[in-house]
């Protein structure tokens, strides 16, 4: 080797941070590692049809409830406390994740994506099926407990599938997988709102049965997990191999131009990579949660913004479909009462005709979003006739009948005794279930296209602010307005996906870089100690108000909207005085350390803007 060309060398570069020089060889083996990622196969599309397919089961099997409230409703034994029961199932989701989201990443980390996510999607179904087997045996407490398990794995499934896809997926594409994956999870309670009322309906399913889908779904779930454990294990196994023989055929190279000595003489050891490799270990040491207190106000402001905006999304979303009944599509009939009050409406049982009068005498006109007038007492009891065969319970004793005591899967009462009403129900919660899907449908399609756009224009603050208007006045209109809840709906899906497209790109630029997934953790549980509060407020307001939703529940919904436009005025003004971060367009090609400002853009100041909690 010339010893005096390798000194010279070694002159020339000593002003700059050095790498090892690369023989055409070397530098062969740079090209193929680089080819050598998962990125670059062409089996990472079949690990996002798996991921889409899997989180579409978890996101079908969480909305059921909300699908199926007046089913419910009427399928458990009476209570005056019903809505306060139905809400519980939300709160008792929530609450495993007012703590796991701080542990869930590191969780991950240490195990693996994707065996976590099998893991996590195992959990799902064994919470869904604990679930189904409490409305079974309509057991509110058993209910509980599967909908409990159910979150513990299901929020976590959330981040070990966007890990999975952020090792499948780089630059670009990254964005476009977890955009794809995100749209057609949302598909999932689309298919839901649709689905699951129909087999509750249905002659020959029920409400059990809608439940039991929800379970086998997300056991097809578990299938999808094992899948991309499977392709993950032995594309991982591929790439080492591939790699270790290229290695060896480099090393053989080296070793006959007596390289690999000088080289390692010279660099002492260490090359630039791995060097750099220890500095990015050092700084990703794990932090402690007590440094949450560095967190400057524009984080607090944007999870402040997270609680009482999501507020008046989700939980909505939990009781839309009574909203909509009570509001548009099974409204009661005012001052009418059946001829004969205690005999019933219609059916095999009803002995002579029963119109509804109204207080003069007249004939009722029920319209089509009226509910049909119910009798004011019922006393039956089950005979050895066939015709009574198929009833579901003995008696059938209530002196002083309610909606809620009517339960239409009994054929007592959709057969012989209300067979309008029971027939009437079943289409109006069809309905409200199809109105329901609009905002997933708008946040199914639009999302990836208003992630580009935030990247593109920045204002994420500005961004927020108008989808809390938005907010605002879409439950204005449902709590003090008499017009068709397409329009509000329609206003709640184009909300809800202008706020889910900046909220979370916001979060890693308001904390330093190495705060980052402690801060999504952060207020990941803050979120959800406000999506177990807000199910329990909303029962009590619905309990003082009449066992009514309207308006006093719809005025809740809007107060945490008009709440979300105060502190998005607030996040505008601390973001100005901060370096104008939720302002700055996001560069795809370098991601979010990429920032930029159409003006003047003052760089983050971690003393400043990153100060403790006063």
């Amino acid at each position: 080797m010339d010893i005096d060309k390798l000194a010279i060398d070694e002159q020339d570069d000593e002003s700059i941070e050095y790498e090892s020089p690369l023989t055409a060889s070397q530098r062969g083996l740079d090209v193929s590692n680089r080819s050598l990622k998962k990125s670059s196969l062409r089996s990472r599309w079949l690990v996002l049809v798996l991921c889409c397919i899997l989180m579409s089961a978890n996101y079908y099997a969480y909305d059921i409830p909300a699908a199926l409230h007046q089913q419910i409703q009427t399928y458990m034994p009476p209570s005056p406390n019903f809505e306060t029961k139905f809400n519980l199932l939300y709160t008792a989701y929530s609450l495993p994740n007012t703590i796991l989201p701080l542990f869930g990443g590191n969780t991950v980390d240490k195990y693996g994506a994707p065996k976590c996510q099998t893991i996590f999607a195992m959990t799902v179904f064994i919470g869904s099926s604990l679930l189904s087997i409490g409305v079974t045996s309509q057991s509110w407490n058993l209910m509980y407990l599967g909908r409990f398990v159910f979150g513990i794995g299901a929020e976590s499934l959330g981040v070990a599938q966007s890990t999975v896809l952020s090792e499948w997926f780089e630059g670009k594409e990254a964005a476009l997988a977890m955009g794809i994956a995100l749209s057609v999870s949302r598909l999932g309670s689309i298919w839901n709102n649709l689905v699951s009322p129909k087999v509750a309906n249905a002659k020959n399913g029920g409400v059990e049965a809608a439940f039991w889908v929800g379970a086998l779904l997300t056991s097809v779930s578990v299938v999808m997990g094992c899948f991309i454990v499977l392709v993950d294990g032995r594309t991982a196994k591929k790439i080492e191999k591939r790699r270790g023989d290229s290695v060896e055929s480099l090393t053989a190279a080296l070793l006959e131009g007596s390289i690999v000595e000088s080289e390692f003489i010279r660099t002492g050891g260490c090359s630039r990579s791995s060097s750099a490799s220890a500095q990015e270990a050092g700084r990703s040491e794990s932090v402690h949660i007590s440094e949450i207190r560095k967190f400057g106000q524009l984080f607090w402001l944007l999870s402040i913004s997270c609680v009482v905006v999501y507020g008046c999304v989700l939980p909505f979303n939990n009781v839309a479909s009574g909203i909509l009944l009570e509001r548009n599509f099974f409204t009661s009939p005012s001052d009418c009462q059946l001829k004969y009050r205690d005999e019933c409406a219609d059916g095999y049982l009803q002995n002579i005709s029963n119109p509804p009068l109204d207080a003069d005498g007249s004939v009722c006109t029920v319209v089509p979003t009226q509910s049909p007038v119910l009798p004011n007492s019922v006393n039956f009891t089950k005979s050895d006739s066939n015709i009574t065969s198929a009833w579901d319970k003995t008696t059938y004793v209530y002196p002083d009948l309610q909606p809620s005591n009517v339960h239409c899967g009994d054929d007592f009462w959709y057969g012989g005794c209300t067979v309008t009403y029971c027939t009437k129900e079943r289409s109006a919660t069809e309905k409200a279930g199809k109105v329901m899907s609009i905002p997933y449908l708008i946040s199914s399609v639009s999302s990836p296209l208003l992630g580009h756009m935030v990247d593109k224009i920045g204002r994420r603050a500005v961004i927020a602010t108008i989808a809390s208007t938005i907010l605002l006045v879409v439950h204005l209109s449902l709590a003090l307005l008499v017009c068709s809840p397409v329009g509000p709906m329609i206003g709640q899906g184009i909300a809800y996906s202008l706020y889910a497209a900046v909220l979370w790109p916001s979060v890693p630029l308001t904390v330093s870089k190495h705060y980052t997934g402690t801060a999504f953790g952060v207020i990941t549980s803050i979120q959800n100690m406000g999506l177990a509060l807000f199910p329990l407020v909303i029962a009590a307001i619905y309990s003082t108000s009449g066992n009514n939703y309207i308006p006093n529940v719809e005025i809740f919904f809007a107060s945490c909207a008009a709440a979300g436009v105060i502190i998005g005025i607030l996040m505008i003004r601390v973001d100005r005085k901060t370096g104008h971060r939720l302002s700055a367009i996001s560069s795809r090609k370098d991601g979010l350390n990429d920032i930029r400002h159409n003006g003047d853009f003052d760089p983050l100041n971690d003393e400043i803007d990153h100060s403790p909690i006063s």
